[in-house]
Order: structure tokens, then C-alpha cells, then sequence
């Protein structure tokens, strides 16, 4: 699912500010772009993350501000700033250019002020910044959770436009029904006549037969499997694969029965016009999943 959540934090050598936003994915895909001061904490978000979050694409980024330190110039990059004036009048000469370095313009550029935690700060930082980051990670979810419950709803609605397509099929399935026997008399009796068949295979031509000629069964399981994945939205929690393997199971009994409506007139044609849509409803719905955890 998706989501964005911002936080920050003023301690007395600076601000920290933590932004964390997800995107749909599979499982859970972690990148987090932190500050070169703050690379020893990676570990410690990344557990925080693990503890609150099971699926999306993950970016979370700390910008950390020093307000406060020596005024002797020592965060200054200086390395940096000569490699900037140095450049700027090479440039001068080598086009002929007139002009002069502007601070202005070389303060703006990243990195010109080193913002390393200070080494005092860094025993009892980690506490700091993993708290900010469960702030953030806490307000992501409630973000995704609005989300999740509004796709739940909309998920619910489609299992009712399914039931309604199983509830006609069967329906249909009665009339059908002397369609489906003449189906497997007609193959028998072609069977019958081969006079060299072997017995064993007539008797399985038949079995197949017989469960050829009747979908009863592929709408039983069907419908069980609209109240399951009813049941497992209700429940909450994480349901993105239970939900899965639900609708690959929806998917294999809707392409079962578009393989048993052949040469059954109209009828067949009706029930096949049902699972197409019924098929197209489980589709929309495994979309949605993969935005659910």
C-alpha cells in the first residue's frame, strides 16, 4: 500500500528529520538514505522497519541540521570550498569570463558543511532516532491502514458481483443438465462402438465422462472460497498471501468450468459469458492484493 509520514526532532546540537513513504510491492523492498553521521544506525532502523512493516517499496531519509557548533569554522568543508574557487577561476581564465566566487553560491552546494553527529551525541543517539523512526513508521500505518480497509470494502463488493455469477451458473446448470447427459451419451456411444477398446479404458473414458458433464462441484468450491477470503478480510491482519493462494484457487475452479460449457448450446454459451466475468472480478481483485499486507 501507500503512504508518506514526516517527523522531526530539535535536539540541542540540531534537527533531525525523518521521512518514510511506501509504494506497492510484493514483499518488502527497504532503501533508506541516510546522512554519512548516521550510517552506524542503519541497523537499528532497519529492525525498527522489519517490527512494522511486511510488504511495499520503502524509501526513508534523515536530513540532519546542525544549529549549533564552534564558530571557528571547523565544519566548514574546506577541501571542498578551495576545489570550488579553484575551479571558478580556471573557468575564468580557460573562457576569458569575468566574475568572482560568491559564498553565497558556494554555501548552497551539498556538502560544504560537514553535519557529522557530534561524538558525544553518539551514545545516546541511537534512542533518539530509532523512537523518531517508530513515530514515523506508526503514522505510516495508520496511513495504510485507511487505505487497506478502504480497498477491503471494495474488494468485499466484487466477492458480491462473483456470488451473484455462481448463484446464475447454477441456475442455469438445471436446464443445462439434459444438455450435459446427451453430451456424455453421445461420447459413450461412440466408445461403445469402437470394438476394439479395451474395458479399462472404456471405464475411464467414462469416469471422465461423468465429471466432464457437470460443473456442480466447481461452484461449490467456488463459492466456499468467496466466504474464505470474506472471512480472512474480516479478520484483519496480514492477509496478503492467504489471499493469494485464494485467488489462485478461485482462478483454477472459474477456468475449470469455462473448459466443461463446450458444445452446450446456448446454455453453455450463458455460463460461459458468467465465468468470464466472474474471472474478470478475480482478476480486479489480485490487483488489489497486492497492494494489501
Amino acid at each position: 500500500m501507500t503512504g508518506f509520514a514526516q517527523v522531526r526532532k530539535i535536539l540541542q546540537q540540531g534537527e533531525i528529520v525523518l521521512s518514510v513513504k511506501t509504494v506497492n510491492h510484493r514483499g518488502l523492498d527497504m532503501h533508506l538514505h541516510l546522512p554519512p553521521g548516521l550510517d552506524p544506525f542503519e541497523a537499528a532502523i532497519r529492525r525498527a522497519i522489519k517490527n512494522r512493516v511486511a510488504r511495499g517499496h520503502l524509501q526513508l531519509n534523515i536530513a540532519w541540521s546542525q544549529v549549533s557548533g564552534p564558530a571557528d569554522g571547523s565544519s566548514l568543508n574546506r577541501p571542498l570550498l578551495e576545489a570550488y574557487v579553484a575551479a571558478f577561476h580556471f573557468a575564468a581564465r580557460q573562457f576569458q569570463l569575468p566574475g568572482t566566487p560568491d559564498l553565497n553560491v558556494a554555501f548552497r552546494i551539498p556538502g560544504m558543511f560537514r553535519t557529522e553527529i557530534a561524538p558525544e551525541l553518539a551514545d545516546g543517539f541511537e534512542p533518539h532516532l530509532v523512537a523518531l523512526a517508530e513515530g514515523a513508521l506508526t503514522q505510516l500505518n495508520s496511513f495504510r491502514e485507511r487505505e487497506g480497509a478502504e480497498m477491503a470494502a471494495e474488494i468485499r463488493e466484487r466477492c458480491g458481483e462473483i456470488r451473484t455469477r455462481v448463484a446464475r451458473m447454477e441456475s442455469i446448470r438445471s436446464s443445462a443438465l439434459p444438455a450435459f447427459h446427451k453430451r456424455l451419451s453421445e461420447r459413450l456411444s461412440e466408445l461403445l462402438r469402437a470394438s476394439s477398446i479395451d474395458p479399462q479404458r472404456l471405464a475411464a473414458e467414462a469416469a471422465l465422462l461423468a465429471d466432464r458433464s457437470d460443473i456442480s462441484e466447481e461452484l461449490i468450491r467456488l463459492k466456499t472460497h468467496v466466504t474464505e477470503l470474506e472471512q480472512l478480510l474480516n479478520a484483519g491482519g496480514e492477509v496478503g498471501k492467504k489471499l493469494d493462494f485464494l485467488l489462485q484457487e478461485m482462478n483454477r475452479e472459474t477456468n475449470t468450468v469455462l473448459s466443461k460449457t463446450g458444445g452446450l448450446g446456448d446454455l453453455g454459451l450463458t455460463i460461459t459469458e458468467l465465468a468470464l466475468a466472474a474471472k474478470a472480478e478475480i482478476d480486479k481483485i489480485r490487483e488489489q492484493s497486492l497492494n494489501l499486507e
